[in-house]
């Protein structure tokens, strides 16, 4: 069953200007940080694929320095992070690679020294929305999700090793969940991955520690990961578009409220109406910001569209798109422009496509003067959605194209507008239909590697789908194919794309003449000593 948190479907709040290669990117160092030694001298990040790419556009490089000194997503030091390892006399260096066949789109190999030599690496995926994925730690494959409170632990491949271990665990009152030892060769480096259900304490990993032939001993704490077991039982679990209309209709309960009610009983300590009181808040401030003071974005294709968008209004929405679909269109591009000058932003569920909900549900709640509680129900509503999509096909461009992130987007924030609304559950999934079906086969190509152009008027696009999909469900015009079927077709498209189309900027409008001349020294070897 499902156990994603809300607030990593509506999140991570993060500094753009990308949920897969900043905020994962950043996430996966955290993990090495974790794993390495202790303190560090020198860091390589060997890229691969989209990684290699389009890292610089992407801030990926100033992300995985950041999140090797330990910095957390939403911190805007982020974007100084190079300085900061300099101070600190941290030497790092990035090598994109070529040799990325068979590997994850999004995939890094983080090199670490650390002042006594010693040495470790580890290779992790970013999975999208800041989800990411340990593969390998010194060569050796492993599979490390943070889905279970996890105990990694290295050693020799002696006789007598995994008895000790499990004996210790036992004795500490830990009940193992998983175990899957991988090792480099016999009599050789060794590595135990412990999948718990918790009541790890540092009393036990000390303990764990001291034991013969044991090396290193530490928990692994995968940022954004729900750390619930997969197999865990949930009164209010679903998986699919026809559980959650099932929970609905048995509950009396709108999606909004079934995916907040899930949400507290996955976790019973948050308190998740604050949590989601702050994600309406950085929304409010990222479509706001950018139009009352526009900057320049990073990669210079941005800054002050929004601005002249919500300025021409006054002048075109009688005639063209109506005063609140204008102001939603000025809300969507003002979120892409905060991201690409590494601001924070709300992904949502990426950061790519993290203007098209707050764009359309702010400017359609203003126009309802709807209350703070209506809106955040609506924000439940997206992330029940969210949360489907990315269980079932994909939310990261690096897989599925843009029709993964604005499509996603898009079809989050058409049901979130038809319960503002006041539409039941089977209306707003319609919604949802179709809001994914207008942009079935949407590309990802990024000129310049940068999340800038097209992406922000994807954004716009997102929007206008959105509210139109919406408008179409609650006028009784509702799709003919179930939510779930619509979800699996745009999975299937998304892995019919050539990888020049999913996030690597090889091929679309990334290719483009004009914009092929622009990019020359968009990759090859960076250092910083």
């Amino acid at each position: 069953m499902m156990t994603t948190s809300a607030f990593e479907i509506l999140g991570p709040i993060m500094v753009g200007p990308s949920s897969s290669h900043t905020a994962g990117a950043l996430r996966i160092a955290l993990v090495a940080r974790s794993l390495g030694p202790s303190p560090l001298s020198r860091v390589t990040f060997t890229l691969y694929n989209s990684f290699a790419r389009t890292y610089r556009g992407h801030g990926t490089d100033r992300a995985l320095v950041a999140g090797i000194m330990g910095l957390a997503p939403d911190d805007v030091r982020v974007r100084d992070s190079f300085e900061l390892a300099r101070e600190l006399g941290l030497d790092f260096e990035f090598v994109p690679s070529d040799a990325g066949a068979g590997l994850h789109p999004n995939t890094v190999t983080i090199s670490m020294e650390g002042a006594d030599g010693t040495r470790m690496s580890v290779t992790g995926e970013s999975l999208g929305g800041g989800r990411v994925r340990i593969s390998s730690i010194d060569g050796i494959a492993v599979e490390i999700t943070g889905d279970y409170p996890t105990l990694f632990v290295a050693h020799q491949d002696r006789p007598g090793v995994l008895a000790a271990l499990t004996s210790g665990l036992s004795a500490g009152g830990v009940n193992i969940a998983t175990m899957r030892t991988f090792r480099e060769r016999r009599g050789g480096r060794a590595y135990t991955v412990f999948e718990v259900d918790g009541g790890l304490d540092q009393a036990l990993l000390e303990y764990l520690r001291r034991a013969p032939n044991i090396t290193l001993a530490n928990l692994v704490n995968v940022p954004g990961a729900a750390q619930v077991s997969p197999d865990a039982t949930l009164a209010l679990g679903f998986d699919t578009g026809a559980q959650l209309l099932s929970l609905a209709g048995r509950e009396g309960a709108t999606i909004g409220e079934v995916m907040r009610r899930r949400q507290l009983e996955l976790f019973p300590t948050q308190d998740a109406d604050a949590l989601m009181a702050h994600v309406l808040q950085v929304m409010r401030e990222e479509t706001v910001a950018p139009i009352e003071k526009p900057l320049p974005s990073l990669g210079g294709l941005l800054g002050g569209q929004a601005k002249a968008v919500h300025d021409a209004a006054p002048r075109l929405a009688a005639a063209l798109m109506g005063e609140t679909l204008s102001r939603a269109c000025a809300y969507a591009m003002a979120v892409l422009e905060r991201s690409a000058t590494m601001g924070v932003i709300v992904a949502a569920p990426t950061a790519g496509s993290a203007g098209v909900i707050p764009g359309a549900v702010l400017a359609v709640a203003e126009s309802l003067g709807a209350t703070d509680e209506q809106v955040t129900r609506a924000l439940w509503n997206a992330c029940a959605i969210g949360a489907i999509v990315a269980r079932n096909a994909s939310v990261a461009g690096a897989e599925g194209g843009c029709q993964a992130e604005v499509g996603t987007a898009a079809a989050m924030a058409a049901s979130a507008v038809a319960e503002l609304m006041g539409a039941d559950p089977k209306v707003c999934l319609s919604a949802a239909s179709t809001a994914i079906a207008n942009l079935l086969g949407l590309v990802c190509d990024p000129v310049r590697g940068l999340v800038e152009y097209p992406c922000q008027d994807r954004n716009v696009i997102g929007v206008v789908d959105a509210v139109s999909a919406a408008q179409l469900a609650l006028s009784g015009v509702l799709d003919p194919l179930p939510f779930d079927e619509v979800v699996a077709a745009m999975k299937s498209v998304g892995d019919s794309l050539p990888s020049a189309l999913r996030e690597t900027a090889l091929g679309g409008l990334a290719a483009a003449p004009s914009a092929c001349s622009a990019c020359r020294t968009g990759c090859g070897k960076a250092t910083g000593k």
